[in-house]
């Protein structure tokens, strides 16, 4: 299985497949690279070559006790960019894994970088401040947290059932395979680094990170987003980064990657390719 070894010794599995111009995936809290496969195949079918890794104590990477923070994931993610020598990149980033995008763009730099995508993404800041009064209450994310700590298993069932995919609106057509595979990636992690990756990904202020991006961007986001609401996020990073458009689906869920892949994958290669 190919992994690279970061400076502080922490193993990170990746995927790489395919030639071509490369497009590399970051994933949400708290899956794996294989919350991506829809667009992985979908781009490597069209001569891309597409790289995915599983943050640090998700998926495959080491369960290691520390450095669950978003300095150390985009140290990682920038790890990754040099074992496989990629330039010219697509940085596409989910939910935490937007923010990853953009720390990583603040910390290492844009030479590598052609665009960025930041789909239903977290930045600027998720949870609620007296300089940010439209975010989450700190309260949601200690809900999580103690689930978390007291019966993951079944918390990661209710969200994947539930509000990640919309699944608990009326008439929608549920799929148990894709709940299935939500829990199995999500529990296939460490419950110490998804504990701690909720203060990473809830509590961490990317509004000096949005400000630093200056390649073209496009932000995609439902506005049925159960998880990350997309007033008090994609409606206010679009305002941050210099070079960026965004586009709003109406009544598509956070989850939209997964079970709108034929209308996420056409607008994501569309904007690769202009």
């Amino acid at each position: 299985m190919p992994f690279v070894t970061t400076r502080d010794g922490v193993e990170i599995f990746y995927k790489d497949w395919g030639s071509g111009q490369p497009v590399m995936f970051h994933h949400g809290w708290p899956l794996s690279s294989d919350d991506w496969d829809a667009q992985l195949l979908f781009l490597v079918r069209r001569g891309y070559r597409v790289v995915a890794h599983d943050r640090r104590g998700h998926g495959r990477s080491a369960q290691v006790g520390h450095g669950h923070d978003m300095d150390r994931y985009a140290a990682d993610a920038a790890a990754v960019v040099a074992h496989l020598g990629l330039r010219d990149v697509v940085h596409v980033g989910h939910c935490a894994g937007g923010g990853e995008v953009a720390r990583y763009i603040a910390r290492h730099g844009a030479d590598r970088v052609a665009k960025t995508v930041l789909i239903a993404a977290a930045p600027p800041l998720m949870v609620q401040t007296k300089s940010n009064p439209a975010g989450l209450p700190v309260e949601v994310f200690d809900g999580f947290r103690e689930a978390v700590a007291t019966d993951r298993s079944q918390f990661y069932l209710d969200i994947a059932s539930g509000p990640f995919y919309g699944f608990n609106r009326p008439g929608r057509y549920v799929s148990q395979g894709i709940i299935q595979n939500w829990w199995r990636q999500a529990m296939a992690g460490s419950a110490q680094a998804h504990h701690e990756g909720i203060t990473a990904f809830s509590e961490t202020d990317f509004t000096d990170d949005l400000r630093a991006i200056d390649v073209p961007t496009l932000l995609l986001h439902g506005d049925d987003d159960q998880i990350v609401p997309i007033a008090s996020s994609a409606r206010s990073a679009v305002t941050l980064v210099e070079h960026a458009d965004l586009k709003v689906y109406p009544g598509l869920s956070h989850g939209m990657c997964t079970v709108n892949a034929d209308t996420v994958n056409a607008d994501l290669l569309g904007f690769i390719k202009s």
